[in-house]
């Protein structure tokens, strides 16, 4: 299936609706709601809502609005707190956005299902009070342009990594592997291919810091990472700095060592657009508080240089959300990281990881931050045959919750893990459908679909 089929014709449009509403105090107010049917596929939907209001401030709204068909559902809904009850549904602001001046919007969105047609709902109410008006077309935004162009720095607004124009987004790309070995991997041609063939959006930066990596040599390593975000940089893509603990799997070992490495990486790249920080790859062994105390020393190291970048935190059981562990998201839910632009990491291997996994993410995904900072379309080991269907679920899922992600790896390591078949990387050719593996094959058919990165 394809990441995203193209939208039916009857949900295409934009419905933009503009009234007054008779406001509870003497003060006339007035609100606009554009309504976007952004994905659409065999059987489920994406839609955005964007409430503007025109009036004078408000503090806690309700959304309203009628689902026209008996078989369209409520799945799963962000940035608001969303009921059904028959064809009503109802959208409740939540403490980032209760609170709307007058001219600001709040934008809240919903995964959804149906058995028979998808029309539009067609009328909406706020706080109890109708607005109504005529469909719009969305204003025009940059058709073309790299992803980093096109979203300029992200933050994290409620559960979503979002763009420039405060709008939820989903980066999908693909992370290297551990640069200490596959360092002829990375360079103009393959990089190049990443970018205009794959159409990726992201790459991810996987510096080892144990196993022959950044302990041995800081200032050469540092160097490499800051000479590939350049790289990613002048082809418009996203680069995630990837501290990439495994073993020991307590981060609080490495501590000192973060700290210089973010230390100088943050002051060099402060002023670029496209950098994101993850601090701890895969921490194992360790209790969730141990995390959270590391996290919490070196985010304040990266916040003194670069104050407005999005940082990534590893979770527990390599980064499973501690299911691996036999817990769950409850533990960081309860207890997280005193931070702001803060994302917490999934990964998982889809031929090990199935169906408890995916429940978990779709379950803390209403509540936390998430960035599937690595996942392979094999097993935990990195080997042993590809599971396309796991996969495929996956990254249904991924795409409905708008979670951005980045596979392991484009590299062609001698593991079935590897996008590159060996032996690519001595060569000049990355673009052929020949140097493809069976997973770089797939996951380059996801990719390439187009982002549609909203701007409005």
């Amino acid at each position: 299936m394809k990441r995203l089929l193209a939208l039916l014709a009857t949900c295409a449009t934009v419905l933009g609706l503009t009234a007054a509403i008779a406001p509870q105090a003497a003060a006339a107010t007035g609100c606009r709601v554009d309504y976007t049917v952004t994905s659409q596929w065999t059987g489920g939907f994406q839609a955005g809502v964007k409430i503007t209001n025109l009036g004078a401030p408000v503090t806690g709204w309700t959304l309203g609005f009628a689902l026209p068909d008996a078989g369209q559902k409520i799945a799963q809904g962000w940035n608001a707190t969303w009921s059904q009850s028959g064809s009503t549904v109802t959208a409740v602001g939540v403490d980032w956005n209760r609170t709307l001046g007058t001219g600001a919007a709040a934008d809240v969105g919903f995964t959804g299902s149906f058995t028979g047609a998808n029309p539009k709902p067609t009328a909406f109410t706020l706080n109890g009070v109708a607005c109504t008006g005529t469909t719009e077309e969305p204003p025009p935004g940059p058709a073309d342009g790299t992803p980093v162009d096109i979203n300029g720095p992200l933050h994290v607004c409620g559960v979503n990594l979002c763009n420039q124009y405060n709008r939820p987004i989903q980066l999908r790309g693909m992370s290297t592997h551990g640069i200490q070995w596959f360092s002829e991997c990375y360079n103009a041609a393959s990089l190049d291919a990443l970018a205009k063939d794959w159409k990726s959006d992201l790459l991810r930066i996987a510096m080892y810091v144990q196993e022959d990596g950044y302990e041995t040599d800081p200032a050469g390593f540092t160097s490499r990472v800051n000479g590939l975000v350049d790289m990613a940089e002048a082809r418009g893509m996203y680069a995630l700095i990837d501290f990439h603990t495994l073993t020991p799997g307590d981060p609080n070992f490495n501590l000192e060592r973060a700290k210089t490495f973010f230390a100088s990486v943050a002051a060099r790249n402060a002023g670029k657009k496209n950098v994101i920080y993850e601090i701890a790859n895969e921490p194992n062994g360790v209790s969730w508080s141990a995390i959270k105390n590391y996290a919490e020393q070196v985010i304040p190291v990266i916040r003194a240089a670069d104050p407005d970048a999005v940082v990534i935190v590893g979770t527990r059981g390599w980064s499973s959300l501690g299911v691996s562990d036999g817990s769950n998201e409850s533990e960081i839910v309860s207890n997280p990281v005193n931070a702001t632009n803060l994302m917490y990491a999934f990964h998982f291997y889809a031929a090990s990881h199935k169906d408890n996994y995916r429940t978990t993410v779709s379950r803390a995904a209403s509540q936390l931050p998430l960035f599937v900072t690595e996942f392979g379309t094999v097993s935990a080991t990195g080997g042993g045959a590809m599971d396309a269907a796991s996969t495929t679920a996956w990254l249904n899922l991924l795409d409905q919750l708008k979670i951005s992600y980045a596979n392991w790896t484009y590299s062609d390591a001698p593991e079935s893990s590897a996008a590159l078949r060996p032996g690519t990387c001595a060569g000049s050719d990355y673009s052929s459908s020949g140097v493809l593996t069976e997973s770089g094959a797939l996951l380059k058919n996801r990719i390439s679909t187009p982002d549609s990165f909203p701007t409005g």
